[in-house]
């Protein structure tokens, strides 16, 4: 199998520059296969998992503005992995290298949704954003290809059932005939769409915007950054 040096791969990976991952290997926090790597130049096979210790990378949490046309994980055939976009190129604020591998989606957007996808290393973040018991607020535009009757409206709120279960009570508001702001506190799969579906609704457009405190703002699309959720 081809081999490569594990600065270069570090690099090539997008974890850091290869003068950083040098310094990294030089203070011993650099793992190829489990195994520690002090010394310079060495050459791993080019599929081997690196990981950078926990100085660094323990309990970190991203959001990412991802683009229409990226799955959130689970790579389908010709479709992009969201994780992709986690490169220090695509850095929106700085700080240390962050490996992407460490990182876990936190609530899936589909192929043909965008907007604020979060990633973390920390489990208790996922549990509170996506466990059964979960009330973070999830918020999202929504624009129809048609206006939206105000019955649509009420039934959006409270009164639908998926998968024979009825939903938990959401927050829905106007902003024009053809958009709506809806507000979740659960994270069934591809809730909102199934919701609009049930009422006869089309999407033209559907983007989140919110995750309990951490917001999309002016993340630039396809870019991301560190953040602090308050969830716990």
């Amino acid at each position: 199998m081809e081999e490569e040096r594990v600065s270069k791969l570090m690099a090539r990976r997008g974890l850091c520059s290869r003068r950083e991952a040098e310094q990294y290997i030089a203070e011993g926090r650099v793992r190829v296969n489990g195994a520690l790597v002090t010394a310079q130049g060495v050459k791993v096979p080019v599929d081997s998992k690196i990981i950078l210790d926990s100085k660094g990378l323990q309990k970190v949490t991203i959001a990412l503005n991802k683009p229409l046309g990226f799955v959130s994980n689970l790579p389908q055939k010709n479709y992009r992995e969201a994780k992709e976009l986690i490169t220090p190129e695509n850095r929106f604020d700085k700080g240390d290298p962050i490996d992407p591998d460490s990182l876990h989606v936190v609530g899936r957007l589909d192929i043909n949704s965008k907007g604020l996808l979060l990633f973390s290393s920390d489990g208790r973040i996922a549990k509170e954003i996506i466990g059964p018991d979960s009330e973070v607020e999830k918020e999202y535009v929504v624009r129809f290809q048609h206006a939206v009757p105000d019955k649509a409206l009420d039934k959006l709120r409270f009164g639908l059932k998926l998968d024979s279960k009825p939903l938990k009570r959401a927050t829905v508001k106007r902003t024009n005939d053809r958009t709506l702001i809806i507000i979740l506190r659960e994270g069934k799969k591809r809730q909102i769409r199934r919701m609009c579906e049930l009422l006869g609704l089309t999407i033209s457009s559907l983007k989140r915007v919110r995750v309990g405190n951490v917001q999309l703002d002016s993340l630039p699309v396809g870019q991301w950054m560190v953040v602090s959720p308050k969830f716990l």
